[in-house]
């Protein structure tokens, strides 16, 4: 009689997928997972809104700090999630590949929350409602964007479903103005001072980067244009 030795089953890593991604898939993860959790939670009135979504006259009476960070993984409806997670795959994976996972997620979550103060800031200067919400990563996203102007002015890229390229040194400043035209035509509640305020960090961004680095910045421009 012989015996067999059964090798043991291997242990199933459940986060095996998340492990896997890069640092965009995980934010994007992050934004979808805490998407849902959020609207449950809401949904059960576990948790109010002003626990999630930056609001001025909260942020300035020194209350909800921490929203500055939650606003950013947290967004209105599905369309708001998918718009900015399909942009934030192919904006963010190219500028990760470019500045390098540590930079990038530095700089993303800088932009964010310079966003967010600009929305706080805004009803100090222009007369507004300060009791309004805003909830979303377009405000980051912005500032990956502007970042790209330094470094890829020249790439084509496809702009709010235009199915026509543009280059990016137009495209971007080109959908800030398009946003606000729709938000003003429309009356849609668009967030467009955080997407400036987020723009304009990542100009700073890219014309820091542009001046550490010139040679490493005119090879990128050279490649993707």
């Amino acid at each position: 009689m012989s015996f067999y030795q059964i090798p043991a089953p291997k242990k199933r890593n459940h986060f095996s997928f998340l492990s896997r991604l890069n640092l965009t898939g995980k934010i994007i993860a992050a934004n979808v997972i805490l998407f849902i959790v959020f609207w449950v939670l809401m949904g059960l009135n576990v948790l109010p809104i002003e626990y999630i979504a930056i609001m001025p006259a909260n942020i300035l009476a020194g209350k909800y700090l921490w929203t500055f960070i939650t606003s950013m993984f947290m967004h209105g409806s599905f369309f708001h999630l998918f718009a900015n997670m399909i942009s934030l795959y192919f904006v963010g994976t190219l500028v990760e590949r470019i500045v390098g996972k540590k930079r990038y997620l530095r700089f993303y979550l800088i932009a964010g929350l310079i966003s967010g103060l600009l929305f706080v800031l805004s009803p100090v200067v222009f007369p507004q409602d300060m009791n309004t919400f805003a909830v979303g990563a377009s405000g980051a996203l912005f500032g990956l964007i502007g970042a790209l102007i330094f470094l890829t002015p020249n790439l084509p890229v496809y702009a709010m479903f235009i199915p026509i390229p543009i280059k990016m040194k137009y495209a971007a400043p080109g959908m800030l103005v398009l946003l606000w035209l729709i938000s003003i035509g429309a009356g849609i509640p668009i967030g467009n001072v955080a997407h400036f305020g987020g723009l304009m960090a990542g100009l700073v961004y890219g014309v820091v980067l542009k001046k550490k680095f010139p040679n490493k910045v005119a090879f990128i421009q050279r490649k993707f244009s």
